[in-house]
């Protein structure tokens, strides 16, 4: 059985598919890192399906500054399935305006659901 890379996979969401701002070449990097099933499961909605996913990155990069882009935290860690990547989101040169957390289930080696945690701003 060969094992997965976590960081790898996780890795390649964050920039394939979270910083993609072309809607065509993400959804054709979400064919390649998610199961066809797949979920994405934000704090306020969940979504099914590539098309699904691909619309709501849509919306979420529509409402930030075209120079804001998503940066690993460290690397990803996973087991039995399991993964999560923590993330920052800002300008280049700037702080971050967000921080959160993925938590991946995989299956077949692709993503299978994704969850995502937002972290307060305390």
């Amino acid at each position: 059985m060969q094992s997965l890379d976590y960081d790898q996979l996780m890795r390649a969401n964050l920039t394939r598919v979270f910083n993609e701002r072309d809607p065509a070449r993400r959804l054709e990097a979400i064919a390649e890192l998610y199961t066809r099933d797949a979920v994405l499961n934000e704090p306020d909605a969940t979504f099914s399906g590539h098309a699904a996913i691909s619309q709501a990155v849509t919306d979420l990069l529509d409402g930030f500054p075209a120079d804001f882009s998503f940066t690993a935290i460290g690397p990803a860690i996973g087991h039995h399935s399991i993964g999560r990547l923590r993330w920052s989101s800002g300008p280049p040169s700037g702080p971050a305006a967000v921080t959160g957390m993925d938590i991946i289930q995989v299956e077949d080696g692709r993503i299978h659901s994704l969850h995502v945690f937002i972290e307060p701003n305390l």
